[in-house]
């Protein structure tokens, strides 16, 4: 059941608020409105530390406004996620353009450019209650990594130099992988990988990373806006046959608590990320272990959103 909004205060009523409000001192809150504003439930897509803390950007910016928000920040994936955005169970979470096209539409094609991608989202998502607000320049993707000793031995450089070694290597992932387009399908019809094995783990998270360190997968997917890659040394195979499609970060919301304001105050957090601080603050996250919500709190009040 959806939670009972309130009415909007009476002309008279409304009014004398606004005097009384004239008389106090203090900061008032960037949306200058004194209409008591719904509790806005936040959760992300699937719990990794990249959309834990763009969710909490999108949490902060909406309290600093005036919301009260609740969080959920622990859902285990988008097959959970995005029914309880339909519904009503979680209000907002940020998402990936493409991988969430592919969610309601498997057969979707020209998934390169993000505005296209978009544009098929729009009527899909508003069928479901849905919609998607300003994408960001942020774009992340999955990535296709080895170590350096593995690159080395196999001479790997490209994702299709896998192919005529894959029979012979285990292969790491979320425990979704199996059925998501841009994962083993996508490997194995584009790139003509079968692996020796997968190896269910987390989302490009600490055990995927804690694997491919101690050997007991050959090859994982994380992300490429993953800190860790380089902190680790791991050796990121070029997707040169573009398996990867245009998995930008974008808010989605559902439809019933939207409204202008809100679409604004979640549009200047996605026009401020870049594929470049997005990796940044990830590091800090999955490098550093340093707390997401922190991490999101620095990023806005840097760029003056908060």
């Amino acid at each position: 059941m959806r939670r009972i909004r309130k009415p909007i205060l009476g002309a008279t009523v409304l009014a004398l608020l606004l005097l009384l409000s004239a008389c106090q001192t203090g900061g008032e809150r960037r949306t200058g409105s004194d209409e008591e504003l719904p509790t806005i439930t936040v959760g992300v897509s699937s719990a990794f530390p990249e959309n834990q803390i763009v969710a909490e950007m999108y949490a902060q910016v909406l309290e600093a406004a005036g919301y009260t928000v609740e969080r959920q920040m622990s859902i285990d994936s988008r097959e959970v996620s995005q029914p309880a955005l339909e519904n009503g169970e979680i209000d907002v979470k940020p998402e990936y353009l493409a991988t969430l096209l592919l969610y309601y539409n498997k057969d979707a094609t020209n998934i390169t450019d993000a505005d296209e991608v978009a544009e098929q989202l729009d009527p899909l998502l508003e069928a479901k209650g849905v919609e998607l607000l300003q994408h960001s320049e942020a774009v992340d993707t999955n990535a296709i990594v080895v170590t350096k000793a593995t690159a080395d031995e196999h001479q790997l450089a490209k994702v299709s130099d896998l192919q005529p070694v894959a029979g012979t290597l285990v292969f790491g992932g979320p425990p979704e992988c199996p059925e998501r387009p841009f994962c083993i399908p996508g490997l194995k019809e584009t790139y003509g990988l079968e692996f020796k094995e997968f190896k269910p783990l987390d989302v490009g998270g600490n055990l995927t990373v804690a694997a491919l360190e101690g050997g007991e997968i050959d090859v994982a997917l994380l992300f490429s806006t993953s800190g860790v890659i380089a902190k680790k040394g791991f050796v990121l195979l070029e997707d040169d046959k573009n398996l990867q499609a245009a998995d930008n970060i974008a808010p989605v919301v559902n439809a019933e608590v939207v409204t202008d304001q809100l679409r604004e105050l979640l549009n200047e957090v996605s026009a401020a990320l870049t594929t470049a601080n997005i990796t940044e603050l990830n590091a800090r996250v999955e490098v550093d272990n340093e707390d997401p919500a922190e991490v999101a709190k620095d990023f806005l009040e840097q760029e003056d959103l908060v």
